[in-house]
């Protein structure tokens, strides 16, 4: 989990791993990871990349109750040359307004734990 706090981490199994953003750009903005390396989305294989939806409908699910909101802004951006996808929370914002915050560094975790206790594995 390069650049990742272990103590952010909140999901993980075989393929992923669903941790708060080291940088957030909002509060509960999440991260989830495919643990191997490969460099594009569309170099997933079909099952892998439904494995890897499915893992992501289920932070968001975790994300809507955890932090009582009703949009999770889901963005793939491959800036890091690794599969992964952004969990954005929508609070009072919409659309690209989010994209103005300047990301800090993330020093509080306890919102991981809020995450991982309301994670639903067949959700």
């Amino acid at each position: 989990m390069p650049g990742l706090k272990k103590k952010a981490v909140f999901y993980e199994d075989e393929k992923v791993y669903a941790a708060l953003s080291s940088h957030p750009i909002a509060r509960g903005h999440v991260v989830v990871m495919w643990k191997k390396e490969v460099s594009d989305l569309h170099l997933l294989e079909k099952k892998d990349y439904k494995h890897l939806m499915n893992a992501v409908n289920k932070v968001r699910n975790s994300m809507l109750k955890t932090l009582g909101i009703k949009k999770v802004y889901l963005i793939y951006m491959d800036e890091a040359k690794h599969v992964h996808w952004h969990l954005v929370p929508r609070y009072n914002e919409k659309g690209f307004d989010i994209f103005h915050h300047k990301p800090k560094k993330l020093k509080d975790f306890s919102l991981a734990e809020k995450l991982r206790r309301n994670f639903v594995a067949k959700s």
